[in-house]
């Protein structure tokens, strides 16, 4: 709902403090590590962090601005007037698989409007560290709505005294620091008891950023101290600049949870990093390592959370299969896409794609099953007593790390191969389950909450992807149908003329186009042929290509000659107005005669390869396109065709070539239709098509009509 505001001013000091002070308050308050205030921008699109505590600077520009249509628990929250909350990273990705994917960290997250009677202004975004809070506990939900409530009445006060709160298009990064009384005498304490340890010791910002470094921290680090003051370290020392440093600094800072990584310094000497979330910061304990060159003797350091592996790795090829995702366009493409990236990254042996249709489910695509398995499993009901069912109704992932797990579950299950580890994803689109996605292993396998969660996020990337491939899918099919129901199924056969005929659509867009073919046959020893192209590559060029096609038959069938049929079909076309040009050849043949009679509306002149003789371009005068001068005439030329003669009519398509001249492009056609005149017509019109035909994006589409006379026997 758009804000109802006076003409935006420079807002006042004391209205912005008050907000956020109200954040930090609820920061505090409700125990948790991250808050931002979103505000809706002047038209109510978009809303805008307004100001953010706890979030790294680069985080916080980008999720600054958010659509208020978008996939993410804020927009909903102000757009469904509703609190939002997700208690676990699994949660965030079954709901928000695009957000989990962009913060593959654990958190609780809450967001909630704020509004008052008809007035939309924003959101209040809250997370927590994962092991504080399982459950949104009465108390913080009272924090919660106290603050939206009390954050209304300051905004809707600023809005009635004609001075508004504009949203900030940068965010301002709140400093957690404010009006804290220094202990200059407990500060130098600290340091001496930091120093006096032979480990190092450093403090990192929320930015990552280190603000204090012991000096056995900056010997082990190799530098200077006054150098990586004020510097994140994977910046500032090449050998730390791998994924895996930063990531393991922004799981701590999000997840509030302990993490830990490895690295090698230059000379070879290893060092262990222990990162230690602070209230706003983190601490980072570095040692030296007992890890050694040799991979064999390796005996590394006891990690911390040795449950959770980083992320970094998986993290960065879900990033790649995201990208990739956006591009494919069939539902094939997206099974494989998924297979090739989601298979090796977890280490996974099998996997099937499910689809719910007609109540039943149906194998959409597979890796590695056997054909009896996925024969068993294809069509069955969406009610059966599977896990792949049961994923689907419920719309609830299910993870079994051995046989016995599920066989305790499922005791009907039937153990088809010799897979033994399972996770059974639900997949989602627009908020109800339209399929399954199972993933198999051929040894037990633990699943641990990083995994649970990323396969949970991907499942909903795969649901979607599916979604728009289904659709394009359709789309394409349609087209093929619309395509194949205007084009001609069969063409006449006439006594004293062979024909063949090829067309190929442009394999950008939806795989159809405006170029068309015809061969009417007019009776005693008459027929028409006919070959055009419709300005476009789309259903309305398919479309008008039909009203031409038609107009053409019918006045073909009432014996208007070859420029009579171009200049009625020309007027109907612009009393149809559709906008769009159309180049037309019409042929007239004389199949007793031998005569051909022809009119062009600026269509490419035809070929004539007469027998014993080479191939030529026929020449014609040639009128305007189809659909812009009422009043254009059309001529009509007469040629003679001696019996054997081959006549090619063609578009553009199939001799248009970037940096090669038109005409030379036509002269280089009917040397080509010289060459092949002696074999049968079919097995000439393959060898003219086979170049465009191997070409695997054709940005038009192809049409070819090849007509061969025969002397016709005495009545």
């Amino acid at each position: 709902m758009r804000r109802d505001t006076v003409a935006a001013t420079t807002p006042g000091r004391d209205v912005a403090d008050d907000l956020h002070t109200l954040l930090i308050e609820a920061i505090n308050d409700s125990g948790a590590h991250i808050g931002s205030l979103y505000l809706l921008d002047e038209e109510g699109r978009v809303l805008l962090m307004d100001a953010s505590l706890g979030f790294p600077t680069m985080i916080a520009r980008a999720w600054a601005r958010i659509r208020l249509t978008g996939p993410v628990p804020a927009a909903v929250a102000v757009r469904e007037r509703r609190l939002v909350w997700l208690a676990n990273q699994e949660e965030l990705a079954r709901t928000f698989p695009g957000a989990a994917l962009a913060l593959p960290y654990h958190f609780s997250v809450a967001a909630a409007p704020i509004h008052s009677g008809p007035t939309d202004w924003g959101a209040l975004l809250l997370l927590w560290p994962p092991e504080k809070t399982s459950e949104l506990t009465q108390h913080k939900l009272d924090i919660i709505q106290r603050t939206c409530r009390q954050m209304s009445l300051v905004l809707g006060e600023a809005a009635r005294e004609g001075k508004p709160m504009t949203p900030r298009h940068r965010p301002r990064i709140l400093s957690p620091y404010r009006g804290a009384q220094e202990d200059l005498d407990a500060g130098m304490a600290a340091l001496d008891c930091l120093n006096g340890l032979p480990e190092g010791y450093f403090a990192m910002d929320i930015d990552g950023r280190i603000t204090f470094l012991t000096p056995p921290a900056a010997d082990l680090l190799d530098g200077e101290a006054s150098e990586l003051l004020g510097k994140r370290p994977w910046e500032w020392l090449p050998w730390l600049n791998r994924p895996v440093c930063e990531d393991r600094y922004r799981a701590a800072v999000i997840s509030h949870e302990t993490t830990s990584f490895m690295a090698e310094r230059p000379d070879g000497q290893w060092l262990a990093f222990q990162l230690y979330p602070a209230p706003f910061g983190v601490s980072v304990r570095v040692t030296p390592s007992t890890m050694a060159r040799d991979p064999d003797h390796l005996m590394p350091d006891v990690p911390i959370n040795a449950g959770r592996p980083a992320t970094g790795p998986a993290l960065y090829d879900m990033l790649h299969l995201t990208t990739s995702l956006s591009q494919a366009a069939t539902v094939q493409d997206v099974v494989d896409l998924v297979a090739d990236h989601v298979m090796p990254v977890f280490n996974v042996q099998a996997m099937a794609v499910l689809r719910a249709e007609g109540g039943r489910m149906r194998i959409i695509g597979s890796r590695n099953y056997a054909q009896e398995t996925i024969d068993d499993f294809d069509g069955r009901p969406v009610t059966s007593p599977t896990p792949s069912a049961h994923a689907l109704q419920s719309g609830v992932p299910m993870f079994f790390a051995t046989w016995h797990e599920l066989e305790q579950v499922y005791p009907e299950t039937i153990r088809y191969d010799n897979m033994s580890a399972w996770a059974f994803m639900p997949l989602i689109a627009s908020g109800r389950p339209v399929g399954a996605w199972v993933l198999a292993f051929d040894h037990p396998h633990h699943f641990t909450l990083d995994e649970r969660a990323h396969l949970t996020g991907l499942a909903g990337l795969l649901a979607q992807a599916l979604e728009r491939a289904r659709l394009y899918d359709a789309k394409h099919q349609l087209a093929q149908c619309l395509q194949s129901s205007l084009l001609p199924r069969r063409l006449p056969e006439l006594p004293g003329l062979d024909v063949a005929a090829r067309y190929l659509p442009a394999t950008r867009g939806m795989d159809i186009g405006g170029d068309f073919y015809d061969l009417i046959d007019l009776g005693d020893s008459m027929a028409a042929a006919v070959i055009g192209d419709v300005q476009g590559h789309d259903t309305t060029a398919a479309a008008l290509m039909g009203q031409v096609r038609s107009a053409i038959h019918a006045y073909a069938r009432a014996g208007a000659s070859p420029g009579d049929v171009l200049r009625h079909t020309n007027r109907l076309l612009i009393d149809l107005s559709p906008n769009r040009f159309t180049s037309c050849l019409y042929v007239s043949l004389d199949l007793r005669r031998g005569v051909a009679c022809m009119a062009s509306a600026g269509h490419l002149p035809p070929l004539l390869h007469p027998p014993g003789a080479p191939a030529r371009i026929v020449e014609s005068p040639s009128g305007l396109l189809l659909g812009i001068d009422p009043d254009a005439e059309y001529l009509t030329t007469e040629h003679t065709l001696a019996p054997g003669s081959v006549l090619a009519l063609y578009t553009d398509g199939l001799i248009e070539t970037p940096g090669i001249d038109l005409g030379d492009a036509i002269v280089a056609l009917a040397a080509e239709l010289g060459r092949h005149a002696d074999q049968p017509l079919q097995s000439m019109a393959e060898a003219l098509i086979a170049p465009s035909a191997a070409v695997h994006h054709r940005t038009d589409d192809i049409a070819m009509l090849l007509l061969r006379t025969s002397l016709l026997p005495e009545d």
